[in-house]
């Protein structure tokens, strides 16, 4: 399993990866059944095949119908709150849908409809991704199914019911803890039945390559538009860029402009933050980078909770986003080469600063999206009162209210 590293020089700040088996350094690659290789090289000649009226096309639903650019807000009490000189909040929270996933949807339906396919399938979690595929979808007229296990159909109920009001098919799932890792070996052994007709559109930076590729490019337009926001006000240096990692979506795509196109010498700290959930010492977390080890699953070799015997245990977040057992191979190796630092964040933390957010700015986030928040007090510590942070919102908290409202909140 070892493979040399020549992905990147951090001295240099050069960066370059996947490589052509979509390998970052060590992680990634395609780990499927034989039946399934022809369906990933046609996706990847298919994403590789875009061409300026793809673009153009992607660019202006993103534009017109997702609303980005998505602002970026200064946040000045929650700043005085957590003891910052400035914090801006990247607002994905006011994205088409509620959240980043309406990028990567859009692209991926574009690409399906590209490709012939007239069905889509799709694994979701907290139900952001669903209910942005089924969205994708009815725009585009394409059929929708969607897999999502049990418990997070009891704990996201309002989303199933986008779902379906948008004429998705929601697909339970009842093996396993019924959450996110489940759907997506659902839905990934649903694929292999019928690659022929379906598209398999990933939600996260996972999976087997191209996906963690094509999921980072769909998305990296929330770290362009957070370089391009910062100098077009003057912001002056920042000093950190912070985002929640579960598959790690939307951390990639807030980090992989700055760590690919800004010099390490003029790059802000990058901290990806995990789901520690009732702490790092239970059983009861989803930290995969933070306490998991290397490992295969669901196509892909990365950093996993696993047992001795090398299967995936369940994880657990409060925030049915983040309770995946593996990260994306990317991330494995940003973290292995130091290019960006990962933290967790407990559950009662992470309520904490859903009500810091909610309570200072009138803002409230998506309980994924507190666990970045709940960062700031400890960066301040480290990083001293005349800090500037940028924290990725990645989504709404419209969906987690009764969550929030049974943790006694």
């Amino acid at each position: 399993m070892s493979r040399a590293v020549s992905d990147v020089d951090a001295r240099q700040g050069a960066y370059r990866a996947p490589d052509a088996e979509g390998y970052f350094g060590p992680y990634g690659g395609a780990f499927v059944p034989e039946t399934v290789v022809p369906a990933l090289e046609e996706l990847a000649r298919a994403f590789a095949s875009r061409d300026d009226a793809f673009r153009q096309r992607l660019a202006v639903l993103l534009r017109d119908y997702v609303g980005r650019p998505t602002p970026l807000y200064l946040a000045q009490r929650l700043a005085k709150a957590t003891g910052l000189a400035r914090v801006y909040l990247k607002r994905e929270d006011l994205a088409h849908t509620g959240a980043h996933k309406i990028n990567n949807t859009l692209g991926q339906c574009l690409l399906a409809q590209h490709m012939g396919k007239r069905r889509v399938i799709a694994e979701t979690g907290a139900g952001q991704h669903g209910v942005a595929t089924a969205t994708a979808c009815a725009l585009l007229g394409l059929d929708c199914a969607v897999f999502m296990g049990v418990e997070d159909i009891r704990r996201q109920s309002l989303n199933v019911y986008k779902m379906r009001l948008l004429g998705a098919e929601v697909i339970p799932v009842e093996e396993g803890g019924g959450t996110l890792a489940d759907a997506v070996t659902a839905a990934l052994r649903h694929w292999v039945e019928r690659v022929e007709d379906t598209f398999y559109c990933i939600g996260s930076a996972v999976g087997p390559h191209p996906y963690p590729l094509i999921v980072r490019e769909f998305q990296s337009v929330i770290g362009e538009e957070i370089i391009a926001q910062l100098d077009g006000r003057g912001a002056g240096r920042v000093d950190a860029v912070v985002a929640c990692v579960g598959g790690g979506s939307n951390s990639i795509g807030t980090f992989y402009p700055f760590v690919s196109g800004i010099e390490a010498s003029e790059r802000p700290l990058l901290v990806g933050v995990e789901a520690a959930g009732l702490g790092l010492d239970t059983d009861r977390t989803g930290a995969s980078i933070t306490v998991g080890s290397p490992g295969v699953m669901h196509g892909f070799y990365s950093y996993l909770l696993q047992d001795e015997a090398g299967d995936p245990k369940e994880a657990y977040s409060i925030s049915a986003g983040l309770d995946y057992p593996g990260v994306g191979p990317e991330h494995a190796f940003l973290h292995d080469e130091g290019l960006v630092r990962y933290e967790a964040v407990t559950d009662a933390e992470a309520l904490q600063a859903f009500m810091l957010l909610t309570r200072t700015e009138g803002i409230i986030p998506a309980v994924e999206s507190s666990h970045a928040l709940a960062l700031l007090p400890r960066l301040a510590a480290e990083l001293g009162p005349d800090a500037t942070v940028v924290v990725t919102v990645s989504g709404r908290g419209d969906k987690d209210i009764d969550i929030v409202r049974e943790a006694g909140l």
